[in-house]
């Protein structure tokens, strides 16, 4: 089966919230001897998220 990608929008603080979040998962996995590989990955995937411009329309609305 095909993975499917999702998108989502968030700001810089839900983007925070949800770092904290699933560190603090990944520090109870740890605490209790599970392996943590998964939420690393996506850990570091949010982080790494690139932010999204807003597209400038205003400019063209004037033609």
């Amino acid at each position: 089966m095909r993975d499917e990608k999702r998108v989502l929008s968030i700001n810089s603080y839900e983007q925070r919230l949800m770092v904290r979040g699933l560190t603090d998962f990944r520090n109870g996995a740890l605490r209790d001897g599970k392996p943590t590989e998964d939420v690393d990955s996506l850990i570091l995937k949010v982080i790494d998220a690139p932010a999204r411009k807003d597209k400038r329309r205003f400019d063209r609305e004037a033609r």
